[in-house]
């Protein structure tokens, strides 16, 4: 059952074509995740889909009788409202219903009569039939999850991101037919984020939606549509197909664009010697040939973005953290945390919304003083510094003024320099647009440029605030090469699985009161360590609540003896035995497990010892890495063991 049909959709802004002639729909139960460049035209194809602007040409068609639920990057909502008032007043048949349930009650309370009794009959059907029952329980279910526990609270004193998440809520609550989302997934912590996918994974909703997350685009989403260059591609399959198949695409593509050049380069020198009198052969070549100066003169595939900014250089002494703590009035964000920062290592910070992740940026920033303890900085350390709210980049200023600002000529990692042009060039602002105003751009871009210039700055200490926020795909896998290979410290805070999977080499994680976990591995592994401590504590409660319902019927047996005064025989079951592998196994851990702490120490003892070789540094912090993981690895088996 078809519930969108896009056909023939054009729009032209200027010069600029955003599309041309797309064609696209969207069936019952289809989850579709569309990708393109920031500036590309997503935001406006998502308002000529919701009737804020009209196309060039083409038409949009909804299904009858459906309902459509938006979701979109600069939502409003009523400011002056509660979150309970906008529930309360959401547009929807199960608001509508519960509503005239609850007036049908009243009045066969306070006029019984034969048309008050079958309002309540229609009412009750009506009830039935959609299942509202279970409204209430759903609206509570989706409430909790998104950590908006105050209905009371009014609209105008929520941050940005509760904000967002309301916004979320009013659109699953209202269980629309057709979802249509732009970045769901941004100011969303990593428990909100596995729910949403859960949620939208097996609800019957159809979707079509924009999200730079590509662990959460693979969990949720069963096609892929890219709008490029104002055309529609679609993908059926998850994002790895979806690279297999662009790349294989824009290869035989660009192998075509070659081949019709070369042939244009003929049918040209043939066509201007060309006698005037044309026959119908030499007539219908010239149509031929115009056919192949068009494809001849279309564009290659543009290249990557180059990120190759020169880097500062880096003393041995970096940031060092000794016993910090912070608090803001009875809140623990931060108890004595200690850390060495290493040249080379990348960290991934985690933690739930308002845990304390941006406090510990900006106090090793020296933005924000410490309760206790002491933040020592190198001398040669250069921070960049990518915040989440961005910078309040000055509309009327061009793009080319905005890097010219910081530098006319900006020094590469290889020794030259490139021109503030050349260099905005790279980033994807061709000539053409950089003496547009800022105000011009979309949010998307302005994040681009904004990324700009914070490298441009030759940072050699990248600390990074959700960077990944309203940045296109093909930004975000260009951002990791150059993270990939920075020789620097990265810092980064984000909840994009993806990518701290692809960058980081430990994690700090912010469990709650306080309390921060160096973590070795990756944002996956962490993860999982995480789920595992879950289903063991769950697995000691339950064992806990057996031996102390054991202790009290052995109190109730005793007592019952002591009072009957005969002797009677308890059937105890004896422990299970271990099989002769898991004995022989559990041996073995035993004798690795205090050999691997004695080396592991020997390793803290060594990089603690004021050495300043940077290989060997490397070398042994890689050695203390790969050695805490085996060991957690093998204590986590030898619990395990025990357990059974």
């Amino acid at each position: 059952m078809n519930l969108l049909s896009v056909s023939g959709l054009s729009k032209q802004y200027g010069t600029k074509t955003l599309f041309n002639k797309i064609n696209f729909g969207i069936n019952y139960g289809d989850k579709v995740a569309l990708v393109a460049k920031n500036g590309s035209g997503k935001t406006t194809l998502f308002k000529i889909l919701k009737g804020l602007e009209i196309a060039d040409e083409g038409e949009v068609v909804f299904r009858k009788n459906i309902s459509v639920a938006f979701l979109d990057q600069n939502f409003t909502l009523s400011e002056d409202q509660t979150i309970q008032q906008l529930i309360d007043n959401a547009d929807n048949p199960f608001v509508k219903c519960i509503k005239k349930y609850d007036e049908a009650i009243r009045l066969s309370e306070t006029n019984p009569n034969d048309a008050s009794a079958q309002l309540m009959d229609d009412a009750l059907t009506q009830m039935n039939e959609l299942n509202a029952w279970e409204y209430e329980t759903e609206i509570k279910e989706v409430l909790s999850r998104l950590e908006l526990n105050d209905l009371t609270q009014v609209i105008n004193t929520l941050s940005g991101g509760q904000k967002k998440r309301v916004a979320l809520a009013l659109v699953l609550i209202n269980k629309p037919d057709l979802v249509i989302m732009d970045e769901p997934t941004n100011h969303l912590d990593i428990d909100m984020i596995e729910w949403l996918e859960h949620y939208l994974q097996s609800s019957s909703l159809s979707l079509l939606l924009v999200t730079h997350d590509r662990y959460f685009l693979d969990e949720v989403c069963n096609s892929i549509i890219e709008l490029e260059r104002g055309e529609l591609v679609e993908y059926r399959g998850d994002f790895e197909y979806y690279l297999t198949k662009k790349a294989e695409r824009e290869m035989m593509k660009n192998a075509e664009i070659d081949k019709a050049k070369n042939l244009y380069r003929r049918e040209l020198e043939w066509v201007r010697k060309m006698p005037k009198a044309r026959t119908t052969k030499s007539k219908s070549r010239v149509d031929a040939f115009y056919d192949v100066e068009e494809k001849a003169k279309q564009k290659r595939t543009e290249k990557k973005i180059e990120l190759s900014v020169k880097m500062e250089r880096l003393g041995s002494k970096i940031v060092e953290l000794h016993k910090i703590s912070k608090h803001f009035g009875d809140k623990k964000l931060i108890n004595p945390f200690t850390y060495t920062f290493i040249n080379g290592e990348k960290i991934g910070v985690v933690g739930k919304n308002g845990a304390g992740k941006s406090t510990l940026l900006k106090i090793i920033l020296n933005e924000l003083e410490v309760d206790s303890g002491k933040v020592q900085t190198g001398d040669t350390v250069v921070f960049g510094y990518y915040s989440q709210g961005g910078i309040q980049l000055n509309n009327d200023k061009r793009i080319l003024e905005v890097v010219k600002d910081i530098a006319e000529f900006i020094p590469l990692a290889n020794g030259t320099s490139l021109s503030a042009s050349a260099l905005l060039t790279r980033f994807n602002f061709p000539p053409e647009v950089q003496h547009s105003f800022v105000s011009k751009l979309s949010g998307g871009e302005k994040r681009r440029l904004y990324l700009l210039t914070v490298l441009v700055k030759n940072p050699n200490f990248l600390i990074l605030d959700e960077p990944t926020n309203d940045l296109d795909i093909v930004t975000l896998q260009t951002l990791e090469e150059f993270l990939d290979e920075f020789k620097g410290c990265v810092l980064i805070v984000s909840h994009d699985r993806y990518f701290m999977d692809r960058l980081v080499d430990h994690v700090f994680a912010f469990e709650g009161d306080g309390e921060i976990k160096d973590y070795p591995g990756t944002y996956s592994d962490y993860r999982e360590w995480q789920q595992e401590q879950k289903l063991i504590g769950k697995k000691n409660s339950a064992n806990l609540s057996v031996v102390e319902g054991n202790g009290i019927a052995e109190r109730s047996r005793s007592e019952k003896e002591d009072t009957e005064q005969k002797p009677q025989t308890v059937s105890v079951d004896s422990p299970k035995k271990l099989s002769f592998k898991l004995q022989h196994e559990l041996k073995e851990l035993e004798n690795e497990l205090p050999a691997l702490e004695e080396k592991k120490k020997k390793l803290e003892i060594e990089l603690a010892s004021g050495i300043t070789d940077y290989a060997q540094i490397q070398k042994l912090n890689t050695e203390l890495i790969a050695l805490t993981t085996n060991l957690d690895e093998k204590t986590q088996r030898w619990l395990e063991i025990q357990e059974m």
